[in-house]
């Protein structure tokens, strides 16, 4: 003979509970939360961590110029004592000609192993300072990603975290519950029968 028990808590029987019934619920609540809400507030997150990085984006790449200079700077010595490092970039001066502003000198960033009088690459801001290149789309979608994943990540947590402390109080009350019906039927089965 083979008992089914399966949905239990869903069908009517004497043994079912209330807090057996608000169990069954709060289980298909956090499926629903974990399955559709968690992985929609991810992509709500993602997407507009990718509007706004764009946004980011879009104003580096209006206020940077990119400027291919000369080094005419020695590197600093500590690098030509240890022959060239080949990892660090280092600052070393640098100069190139604006159109209409003549021959400009500042520092900048250089990659490892430049050496004086090789042209490098460098991005300036409109104040003249040296800074990052501007964040490029594989940049804009990592930082959506990311945040999108957190963002479900996070969801997800709370709604765990949600379960476990209703799983906590249900389980008081299931216990409170089995103590009141014990106490109204423990007698009848402990007495000595006469």
């Amino acid at each position: 003979m083979r008992t089914r028990v399966h949905g239990w808590r869903w069908r009517r029987n004497p043994l079912r509970r209330s807090s057996d019934v608000v169990e069954a619920w709060t289980v298909l609540i956090v499926a629903v939360l974990l399955f559709v809400v968690a992985p929609l507030v991810g992509a709500a997150a993602g997407l507009r961590a990718h509007g706004e990085a764009r946004t980011v984006a879009a104003a580096q790449r209006a206020e940077r110029h990119l400027v291919r200079a000369r080094v005419i700077g020695d590197p600093p010595e500590r690098l030509s004592a240890v022959q060239g490092d080949r990892e660090h970039p280092y600052r070393a001066e640098v100069r190139w000609t604006e159109p209409g502003k003549g021959a400009r000198t500042a520092w900048a960033r250089v990659p490892a192993g430049t050496r004086t009088g090789d042209t490098v690459s460098v991005w300036f801001d409109a104040r003249g300072r040296n800074v990052a290149p501007p964040a490029g789309d594989a940049v804009v979608w990592q930082h959506a990603v990311t945040v999108g994943v957190c963002a479900a990540g996070g969801a997800a947590a709370v709604v765990l975290l949600g379960h476990a402390v209703e799983r906590r109080i249900a389980l008081r009350h299931r216990l409170s519950e089995w103590e009141r019906e014990w106490a109204r039927t423990g007698p009848r089965w402990t007495q000595p029968r006469t």
